[in-house]
Protein backbone atom coordinates (compact mmCIF):
# COMPACT_ATOMS: atom_id res chain seq x y z
CA UNK A 1 0.00 0.00 0.00
CA UNK A 2 1.66 3.66 -0.81
CA UNK A 3 1.79 5.64 1.98
CA UNK A 4 4.05 8.55 1.26
CA UNK A 5 2.24 12.66 0.14
CA UNK A 6 4.72 14.19 -1.45
CA UNK A 7 4.27 18.42 -0.86
CA UNK A 8 6.49 20.25 -3.38
CA UNK A 9 6.61 23.64 -2.85
CA UNK A 10 9.43 24.67 -4.52
CA UNK A 11 11.15 22.87 -7.09
CA UNK A 12 13.01 23.97 -10.73
CA UNK A 13 11.83 20.20 -12.36
CA UNK A 14 10.24 16.77 -11.54
CA UNK A 15 10.15 13.80 -13.51
CA UNK A 16 10.73 9.88 -13.35
CA UNK A 17 13.98 7.98 -13.22
CA UNK A 18 13.75 4.74 -13.42
CA UNK A 19 10.81 3.73 -11.05
CA UNK A 20 11.42 6.56 -9.16
CA UNK A 21 10.14 10.24 -8.74
CA UNK A 22 13.04 12.65 -9.14
CA UNK A 23 12.71 15.89 -7.78
CA UNK A 24 16.17 18.46 -8.54
CA UNK A 25 15.90 21.79 -7.30
CA UNK A 26 19.41 23.71 -8.22
CA UNK A 27 21.90 21.19 -7.77
CA UNK A 28 20.46 19.23 -5.59
CA UNK A 29 18.17 16.34 -6.05
CA UNK A 30 15.97 13.72 -4.75
CA UNK A 31 14.44 10.73 -5.41
CA UNK A 32 11.37 8.69 -4.12
CA UNK A 33 10.27 5.24 -5.30
CA UNK A 34 6.91 5.34 -6.85
CA UNK A 35 5.72 2.10 -5.22
CA UNK A 36 5.57 4.44 -1.43
CA UNK A 37 3.54 7.93 -3.34
CA UNK A 38 0.04 8.22 -2.45
CA UNK A 39 0.01 12.07 -3.66
CA UNK A 40 2.28 14.59 -5.38
CA UNK A 41 1.14 17.48 -4.23
CA UNK A 42 2.58 20.54 -6.49
CA UNK A 43 1.91 23.89 -4.67
CA UNK A 44 4.04 26.67 -6.91
CA UNK A 45 3.91 27.65 -10.28
CA UNK A 46 7.89 27.40 -11.17
CA UNK A 47 7.99 23.36 -11.14
CA UNK A 48 8.43 21.92 -14.65
CA UNK A 49 6.70 18.15 -14.49
CA UNK A 50 7.46 15.64 -17.57
CA UNK A 51 5.18 13.49 -19.67
CA UNK A 52 6.99 10.59 -18.82
CA UNK A 53 6.38 11.59 -14.79
CA UNK A 54 2.45 12.21 -15.47
CA UNK A 55 2.34 8.38 -17.41
CA UNK A 56 4.24 6.94 -14.27
CA UNK A 57 1.70 8.74 -11.98
CA UNK A 58 -0.81 7.00 -14.04
CA UNK A 59 0.33 3.59 -13.65
CA UNK A 60 1.08 3.46 -10.12
CA UNK A 61 -2.53 5.12 -9.42
CA UNK A 62 -0.46 8.07 -7.68
CA UNK A 63 -2.63 11.37 -7.00
CA UNK A 64 -1.53 14.03 -8.52
CA UNK A 65 -2.60 17.73 -7.26
CA UNK A 66 -1.60 21.13 -9.22
CA UNK A 67 -2.79 23.80 -6.65
CA UNK A 68 -3.23 27.58 -8.03
CA UNK A 69 -1.92 31.60 -7.15
CA UNK A 70 -3.78 30.67 -3.99
CA UNK A 71 -2.29 27.43 -2.72
CA UNK A 72 -5.82 25.28 -3.54
CA UNK A 73 -5.89 22.49 -5.37
CA UNK A 74 -6.89 23.32 -8.92
CA UNK A 75 -6.72 20.27 -10.80
CA UNK A 76 -6.21 16.51 -10.32
CA UNK A 77 -4.85 13.96 -12.24
CA UNK A 78 -7.23 10.99 -13.36
CA UNK A 79 -6.57 8.17 -15.81
CA UNK A 80 -8.32 7.42 -18.66
CA UNK A 81 -9.41 4.09 -17.48
CA UNK A 82 -8.59 2.80 -13.58
CA UNK A 83 -9.84 -0.49 -13.64
CA UNK A 84 -9.57 -3.09 -16.33
CA UNK A 85 -13.78 -3.62 -15.74
CA UNK A 86 -13.99 0.05 -15.80
CA UNK A 87 -16.59 -0.56 -18.88
CA UNK A 88 -18.68 -3.06 -16.86
CA UNK A 89 -18.28 -0.94 -13.66
CA UNK A 90 -19.70 2.05 -15.31
CA UNK A 91 -22.12 0.38 -17.21
CA UNK A 92 -23.26 -0.53 -14.02
CA UNK A 93 -23.36 2.79 -12.18
CA UNK A 94 -25.61 4.01 -14.68
CA UNK A 95 -27.65 1.85 -13.50
CA UNK A 96 -27.70 2.80 -9.99
CA UNK A 97 -31.98 3.21 -9.15
CA UNK A 98 -32.83 6.33 -8.00
CA UNK A 99 -34.91 4.69 -5.07
CA UNK A 100 -31.57 3.53 -3.68
CA UNK A 101 -29.90 6.72 -4.43
CA UNK A 102 -31.84 8.26 -2.35
CA UNK A 103 -31.63 5.70 0.81
CA UNK A 104 -27.98 5.74 0.67
CA UNK A 105 -28.40 9.94 0.36
CA UNK A 106 -30.22 10.08 3.76
CA UNK A 107 -27.73 7.83 5.37
CA UNK A 108 -25.06 9.72 4.13
CA UNK A 109 -26.33 12.88 5.68
CA UNK A 110 -27.09 11.35 8.91
CA UNK A 111 -24.12 10.35 9.17
CA UNK A 112 -22.31 13.83 8.26
CA UNK A 113 -24.75 15.30 10.47
CA UNK A 114 -23.38 13.03 13.27
CA UNK A 115 -20.47 13.46 13.00
CA UNK A 116 -20.95 17.63 13.18
CA UNK A 117 -22.80 16.85 16.50
CA UNK A 118 -19.63 14.62 17.64
CA UNK A 119 -17.29 17.87 16.45
CA UNK A 120 -19.24 20.47 18.89
CA UNK A 121 -19.17 17.54 21.71
CA UNK A 122 -15.56 17.22 22.01
CA UNK A 123 -15.03 20.82 22.07
CA UNK A 124 -17.65 21.59 24.69
CA UNK A 125 -20.31 23.84 22.75
CA UNK A 126 -24.12 24.33 23.13
CA UNK A 127 -25.91 21.62 24.36
CA UNK A 128 -28.90 23.16 23.06
CA UNK A 129 -27.41 23.06 19.37
CA UNK A 130 -26.17 19.57 19.51
CA UNK A 131 -29.47 18.66 20.64
CA UNK A 132 -30.98 20.43 17.79
CA UNK A 133 -28.31 18.17 15.56
CA UNK A 134 -29.45 14.80 16.97
CA UNK A 135 -33.63 16.57 16.29
CA UNK A 136 -32.12 17.10 12.22
CA UNK A 137 -30.45 13.50 12.51
CA UNK A 138 -34.07 11.78 13.15
CA UNK A 139 -35.89 13.85 10.75
CA UNK A 140 -33.61 12.79 7.90
CA UNK A 141 -35.89 11.75 5.03
CA UNK A 142 -34.20 9.51 1.87
CA UNK A 143 -33.21 12.14 -0.62
CA UNK A 144 -33.08 14.88 2.34
CA UNK A 145 -36.08 16.43 0.84
CA UNK A 146 -36.55 18.47 3.78
CA UNK A 147 -32.97 19.52 3.47
CA UNK A 148 -31.36 18.77 7.27
CA UNK A 149 -28.34 18.87 5.93
CA UNK A 150 -28.35 22.55 4.99
CA UNK A 151 -30.10 23.47 8.34
CA UNK A 152 -27.29 21.41 10.00
CA UNK A 153 -24.51 23.21 8.49
CA UNK A 154 -25.88 26.63 8.99
CA UNK A 155 -26.51 26.07 12.75
CA UNK A 156 -23.14 24.15 13.22
CA UNK A 157 -20.78 26.64 11.57
CA UNK A 158 -22.33 28.85 13.37
CA UNK A 159 -21.70 27.62 16.38
CA UNK A 160 -18.11 25.91 16.06
CA UNK A 161 -16.77 29.77 14.90
CA UNK A 162 -19.49 32.15 15.97
CA UNK A 163 -22.81 33.55 14.69
CA UNK A 164 -21.06 36.33 12.11
CA UNK A 165 -18.91 33.55 10.35
CA UNK A 166 -19.77 32.88 6.75
CA UNK A 167 -18.60 29.88 4.59
CA UNK A 168 -18.71 32.61 1.33
CA UNK A 169 -15.84 35.28 3.53
CA UNK A 170 -12.47 35.23 2.54
CA UNK A 171 -10.68 34.26 5.26
CA UNK A 172 -7.66 31.70 6.97
CA UNK A 173 -10.27 29.55 7.99
CA UNK A 174 -12.28 29.07 4.98
CA UNK A 175 -8.71 29.17 3.15
CA UNK A 176 -8.04 26.15 5.47
CA UNK A 177 -11.52 24.48 5.41
CA UNK A 178 -11.28 24.79 1.43
CA UNK A 179 -7.57 23.58 1.38
CA UNK A 180 -8.21 20.38 3.41
CA UNK A 181 -11.99 19.48 2.10
CA UNK A 182 -9.86 19.35 -1.74
CA UNK A 183 -7.51 17.42 -0.55
CA UNK A 184 -9.73 14.90 0.55
CA UNK A 185 -12.35 15.43 -2.10
CA UNK A 186 -9.12 14.45 -4.51
CA UNK A 187 -8.06 10.47 -2.40
CA UNK A 188 -11.83 10.30 -3.24
CA UNK A 189 -11.17 10.58 -6.26
CA UNK A 190 -7.74 8.90 -7.05
CA UNK A 191 -10.13 6.12 -4.79
CA UNK A 192 -13.00 5.81 -7.46
CA UNK A 193 -11.52 5.70 -10.25
CA UNK A 194 -9.19 3.23 -9.25
CA UNK A 195 -12.37 0.80 -8.79
CA UNK A 196 -13.50 1.77 -12.06
CA UNK A 197 -16.54 4.22 -11.05
CA UNK A 198 -16.71 7.76 -13.15
CA UNK A 199 -16.80 10.96 -10.58
CA UNK A 200 -18.86 12.38 -12.68
CA UNK A 201 -22.20 10.35 -12.09
CA UNK A 202 -23.04 11.40 -8.13
CA UNK A 203 -25.58 9.94 -6.26
CA UNK A 204 -26.88 13.38 -5.23
CA UNK A 205 -24.78 16.02 -6.79
CA UNK A 206 -25.59 16.71 -10.54
CA UNK A 207 -23.69 20.07 -11.57
CA UNK A 208 -23.06 19.47 -15.72
CA UNK A 209 -19.95 21.36 -15.00
CA UNK A 210 -18.98 19.19 -12.29
CA UNK A 211 -16.63 16.38 -13.00
CA UNK A 212 -16.37 15.32 -9.18
CA UNK A 213 -20.15 14.70 -8.34
CA UNK A 214 -19.66 11.58 -6.54
CA UNK A 215 -16.66 12.43 -4.56
CA UNK A 216 -18.61 15.10 -3.53
CA UNK A 217 -21.33 13.25 -2.38
CA UNK A 218 -19.12 10.57 -0.44
CA UNK A 219 -16.33 13.71 0.90
CA UNK A 220 -19.92 14.76 2.98
CA UNK A 221 -18.98 12.52 6.38
CA UNK A 222 -15.05 13.15 5.67
CA UNK A 223 -15.63 17.36 6.08
CA UNK A 224 -16.23 18.22 10.25
CA UNK A 225 -12.55 16.24 10.20
CA UNK A 226 -11.00 19.11 8.61
CA UNK A 227 -13.44 21.38 10.91
CA UNK A 228 -12.55 19.67 13.91
CA UNK A 229 -8.59 20.53 13.04
CA UNK A 230 -9.14 23.83 11.77
CA UNK A 231 -10.98 24.75 15.07
CA UNK A 232 -8.02 23.69 17.32
CA UNK A 233 -5.80 24.72 15.15
CA UNK A 234 -5.96 27.62 13.28
CA UNK A 235 -5.15 30.59 16.14
CA UNK A 236 -1.89 29.24 16.00
CA UNK A 237 -1.11 30.90 12.51
CA UNK A 238 -1.54 34.82 11.53
CA UNK A 239 -1.82 33.39 8.41
CA UNK A 240 -3.06 31.00 6.04
CA UNK A 241 0.78 29.49 5.07
CA UNK A 242 2.70 26.49 4.15
CA UNK A 243 2.74 25.32 7.81
CA UNK A 244 -1.05 24.81 7.45
CA UNK A 245 -1.22 23.22 4.25
CA UNK A 246 0.98 20.77 5.35
CA UNK A 247 -0.57 19.19 8.30
CA UNK A 248 -3.80 19.58 6.16
CA UNK A 249 -1.93 17.17 4.47
CA UNK A 250 -0.68 15.26 6.65
CA UNK A 251 -3.93 15.09 7.63
CA UNK A 252 -5.19 12.47 5.69
CA UNK A 253 -2.66 9.72 6.96
CA UNK A 254 -3.90 10.02 10.58
CA UNK A 255 -6.56 7.08 11.85
CA UNK A 256 -10.16 7.76 12.37
CA UNK A 257 -12.59 5.73 14.10
CA UNK A 258 -13.86 3.45 11.57
CA UNK A 259 -16.10 0.90 12.86
CA UNK A 260 -14.28 -1.04 15.86
CA UNK A 261 -11.30 -0.16 13.88
CA UNK A 262 -8.73 3.11 14.02
CA UNK A 263 -7.28 2.82 10.05
CA UNK A 264 -5.81 6.41 8.06
CA UNK A 265 -8.47 8.79 6.51
CA UNK A 266 -6.93 7.30 3.44
CA UNK A 267 -7.85 3.10 3.84
CA UNK A 268 -11.57 4.35 5.27
CA UNK A 269 -12.10 5.84 1.91
CA UNK A 270 -11.16 2.89 0.28
CA UNK A 271 -13.23 0.41 2.30
CA UNK A 272 -16.39 2.90 2.21
CA UNK A 273 -16.31 3.45 -1.22
CA UNK A 274 -15.92 -0.60 -1.81
CA UNK A 275 -18.87 -0.89 0.74
CA UNK A 276 -20.73 1.76 -1.73
CA UNK A 277 -20.31 -0.58 -4.69
CA UNK A 278 -21.80 -3.45 -2.71
CA UNK A 279 -24.51 -1.52 -1.73
CA UNK A 280 -25.89 -0.35 -5.25
CA UNK A 281 -24.96 -4.29 -6.33
CA UNK A 282 -27.22 -5.59 -3.45
CA UNK A 283 -28.84 -3.14 -2.09
CA UNK A 284 -28.56 -3.77 1.77
CA UNK A 285 -27.44 -0.75 3.46
CA UNK A 286 -27.23 -2.26 6.97
CA UNK A 287 -23.41 -3.71 6.03
CA UNK A 288 -22.03 -0.13 5.35
CA UNK A 289 -19.60 1.90 7.63
CA UNK A 290 -19.04 5.24 8.12
CA UNK A 291 -16.20 7.53 9.02
CA UNK A 292 -16.30 8.51 12.82
CA UNK A 293 -14.77 12.10 13.19
CA UNK A 294 -12.48 11.27 15.90
CA UNK A 295 -8.93 10.67 15.33
CA UNK A 296 -5.69 10.49 17.16
CA UNK A 297 -3.43 13.16 16.73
Amino acid sequence: MSWRIVYVESSDYLSSYLDNLKIKKGMDEIKIPFCDINSIIIDNNQSCITVSLINKCVEYKINLVICDYYHLPASILLPYSGNYQSSLILHNQLKWRQEEKEHIWKEIVKAKISNQKMVLKLLHKSVETINILEKYIEEVEDGDVTNREGLAAKIYFRELFGKDFNRNEESKVNASLNYGYSIIRSQICRSLVARGLNPHFGIFHKGISNAFNLADDLIEMYRPIVDLWVYRNIDNFEIFNKEIRIQLVNLTTKKILYGKSKVTIINSINSFINQIIDYFETGIVRDITYPNVEYNE
